[in-house]
């Protein structure tokens, strides 16, 4: 019986990340959007018949993945793991031994998306104020993870979230996602993606159509400061 073993399968997946046009391809991705195959291609640097070899390596890792849409393709990230393996490694591409100073530029700093949930010095602040009002409670299923406190449920039901579709969905429910800018958790998961979504439908934060970047409107400055003091 030939099984992999952990190691040969991490030193395969790491092979297929490090090649310096399909890392940019996936951080590309990171933003959440999908994107065609010749767009990669001007992200990668690399001429779109090589784009098409690199994604193909991508999706046998299952890296990423194709969503067919007419005669269009499109390529995507395969799930919030796969998102959650390149903050984690922008973090360790980053250390710093000394006094931290984030390496992100500023407006990517301040607010970005980490997938489909806001990371950022924003977001930092959220988790922290989230916290602090005891609305998450340290869960036993993993060591990062979240549940939601009895006054958690109220606060982010007046919020618009949907608990129980949240709670349906087939990923980690609420978990410390480590902000690579901040080098603090930030909250991930399907609470992190329905806040985030919120955030957009109320104009709260505006997405850049073409980076990872997060604008705080006016709206969003006064609603965070008055709802949660951030």
């Amino acid at each position: 019986m030939n099984v992999e073993q952990p190691d040969a399968a991490v030193a395969r997946i790491a092979a297929a990340i490090g090649e310096p046009a399909r890392a940019r391809m996936l951080y590309c991705l990171l933003d959440g959007h999908a994107r065609t195959s010749t767009e990669l291609s001007v992200v990668g640097d690399v001429s779109p018949s090589t784009a098409s070899v690199h994604l193909g390596r991508l999706k046998d890792e299952q890296l990423v993945m194709m969503v067919s849409q007419g005669k269009h393709r499109y390529y995507r990230l395969n799930g919030e793991q796969v998102a959650d393996a390149l903050e984690a490694l922008s973090v360790i591409a980053n250390p710093r031994p000394h006094a931290f100073v984030p390496p992100a530029p500023n407006r990517l700093r301040v607010a970005r998306t980490c997938y489909d949930h806001m990371a950022g010095t924003i977001a930092v602040a959220l988790h922290d104020r989230f916290t602090a009002l005891r609305w998450l409670a340290a869960s036993p299923a993993a060591v990062d993870a979240y549940e939601l406190t009895a006054a958690g449920v109220k606060a982010f039901t007046v919020l618009g979230i949907d608990l129980d579709t949240a709670r349906s969905r087939r990923r980690r429910f609420a978990f410390a996602c480590l902000d690579w800018s901040e080098r603090r958790p930030h909250l991930g998961g399907a609470m992190g993606a329905a806040f985030l979504s919120i955030a957009l439908k109320r104009k709260w934060v505006v997405q850049d159509l073409d980076s990872r970047a997060l604008a705080v409107t006016a709206v969003g400055h006064r609603e965070f400061k008055s709802r949660f003091g951030v």
